[in-house]
C-alpha cells in the first residue's frame, strides 16, 4: 500500500498566491524575475501548494523561460545590482 503524501499549507501561501497572481499579469522585469525565482525555490519539494506550483509553471511558459534560464537571469540580476531594498535591517528574512 502506497503511503499518501501529507498535504500541508505553507505559512506564506496566502500572500504568495497574491504575488503569483500579480506576476501572471506582469512583464519579466528584474524585480518580477527575482520574485518568481524566490517563489520557485520556496515551493520546490514542498508537499502542497499545487496551484501555486502550476501557476509558476504557467508564468515561465508565458515568459518563455525554463526554470534554468530563470535562475541564470536572476543570478545575473543579483550579481549586478540589489533587487530588494532593505528598509529595516532587523526584519526577518522571507526565505522560509
Amino acid at each position: 500500500m502506497a503511503e499518501e503524501q501529507r498535504i500541508v499549507q505553507h505559512p506564506q501561501e496566502k500572500s504568495d498566491r497574491a504575488m503569483v497572481a500579480s506576476l501572471l499579469n506582469s512583464e519579466p522585469t528584474s524585480y518580477n524575475l527575482a520574485e518568481a525565482a524566490r517563489l520557485r525555490i520556496r515551493y520546490e519539494g514542498f508537499p502542497g501548494a499545487k496551484e501555486i506550483k502550476q501557476e509558476l509553471d504557467t508564468l515561465l511558459q508565458n515568459w518563455q523561460l525554463t526554470e534554468e534560464e530563470l535562475f541564470a537571469k536572476t543570478r545575473e540580476i543579483h550579481w549586478s545590482s540589489p533587487v530588494y531594498n532593505r528598509r529595516n535591517q532587523d526584519t526577518q528574512e522571507d526565505w522560509i
